[in-house]
């Protein structure tokens, strides 16, 4: 018997600060659209919005008092079990809320950690999740501590204080001593995908990333690229028209016709006001795309909100350090617009090389055209040369199989002749040994 999904009230204020960013300063409708989908996601069913405009949210209950009575009223009226906030509430308000409320409170950053809970499937990303939720609960019980404190004794011995501090300082504790557990977990998943990503490095192909907002079709076209050049169907990995399908990075070898292979990485999704602890938690999964050679920002061209999405994403990428690394957008899903043709590849307004491409990921020739422009850009610094490197220089060969992308090998008398596709730099490091 399926389960009646849980009615939600959804409440949001909007706020204008100086202080914002172009990314911060996302359309605010779209943003509670965003909530509505994201509490769908969680399998909750919204009933209703209150909203309202202020210079800045009110401290103790983040909307003013009125505005407060009315939710209270809609949640009562609409039958809600609970009411989700638009952004990141304090301790202090989450409490306050609940107190004039009379009901479970969720917020922004809640909710989003709760549908990374529920899309965890790997080990790493279960312990990632794990890791930011307790982060994200670590303050907030903290933010109890007032109320809780009042049922203490007056000594300051543990044996005089009450139920409710002590186990405050119980949870804090066993959260603390859980955080030190998951951390030693973490460090050694991360020892084994660096080991894992100095094998990528050593075999001498590109690196191409996916990045962008979640649900924008990453994971699309990493298994339609896969399909493109004959790769096996266990190879393709998990993909839905749902937020944040995939929270795991993917790398898969993409081997074009031409002979100009990549590595292809599927990332985590960007959302607008994507959580510290979870980009924190998840930093190792998203250096993926700060080692990358090339990213691809790939946004969903038929949703409205594209171009505010991908300011999140530039955001995004800037804060993980990866802000400087050269990209191409991609702008897929153009088969659900009439307004444009595609595929089709044009150059930015402030450069002459192309750095954005429309397509359909569904499309065969879509696909061509972005294996191509990928291809075209990760190897443009590329030149095929072959070597002749003494056996009494294994240290060049070594270096060469390491750094460029090896086609042929052949031992002969005078040495090992190289034949490679190899990074400019590379090329003039061993210019001595090239063989016509």
């Amino acid at each position: 018997m399926t389960q009646e999904p849980v009615r939600v009230l959804l409440a949001g204020a909007d706020t204008w600060q100086k202080e914002e960013t172009a990314a911060e300063a996302v359309d605010f409708d779209a943003s509670m659209r965003e909530l509505a989908e994201l509490a769908k996601a969680c399998f909750y069913e919204p009933v209703g919005t209150v909203t309202q405009k202020l210079d800045a949210p009110h401290t103790a209950l983040y909307m003013g008092p009125g505005k407060v009575l009315e939710i209270r009223e809609a949640a009562a009226a609409q039958d809600a079990a609970l009411v989700i906030f638009n952004d990141t509430l304090s301790p202090t308000q989450m409490r306050n809320l609940k107190d004039e409320l009379d009901l479970p409170v969720l917020d922004r950053t809640g909710l989003i950690l709760d549908i990374f809970e529920k899309r965890a499937r790997t080990k790493e990303a279960k312990l990632q999740v794990e890791t930011a939720k307790l982060q994200y609960l670590l303050p907030r019980l903290t933010g109890l501590h007032e109320a809780l404190t009042r049922q203490g004794g007056t000594s300051g011995s543990m044996s005089s204080r009450g139920a409710g501090e002590t186990k405050l300082e119980l949870d804090r504790r066993h959260i603390e001593h859980r955080l030190s557990e998951l951390n030693r977990e973490l460090k050694q998943i991360v020892k084994d995908r660096e080991t894992m990503r100095k094998k990528r490095l050593n075999s001498g192909l590109p690196r191409v990333a996916l990045v962008g907002y979640t649900n924008a079709g990453k994971s699309t076209v990493l298994n339609a690229l896969l399909g493109q050049t004959g790769q096996d169907e266990d190879k393709k990995v998990f993909e839905a028209d749902m937020l944040f399908a995939t929270l795991d990075s993917y790398t898969r070898h993409i081997t074009p016709a031409d002979g100009r292979d990549f590595l292809l990485t599927d990332t985590v999704g960007f959302i607008h006001k994507l959580p510290a602890a979870l980009i924190k938690a998840f930093r190792s999964t998203l250096e993926e795309a700060v080692n990358a050679d090339l990213l691809l920002l790939v946004a969903d061209y038929a949703d409205p909100g594209y171009p505010e999405q991908i300011e999140v994403t530039k955001q995004t990428l800037a804060d993980i350090g990866a802000g400087g690394i050269p990209r191409i957008v991609v702008y897929n899903k153009c088969d659900r617009r009439e307004d444009v043709a595609y595929p089709r590849i044009r150059p930015g307004s402030d450069i002459s090389v192309p750095d954005r491409i429309y397509i359909c990921a569904k499309e065969p020739l879509s696909l061509e055209l972005l294996t191509k422009l990928v291809c075209d850009t990760v190897y443009s610094h590329y030149t095929e040369v072959s070597f002749l490197i003494p056996y009494a220089d294994s240290a060049a060969a070594s270096r060469i199989m390491q750094e460029a992308h090896v086609s042929a090998t052949e031992y002969k008398a005078e040495g090992t002749l190289l034949t490679a596709r190899c990074p400019k730099a590379l090329v003039e490091r061993f210019r001595k040994y090239i063989v016509s």
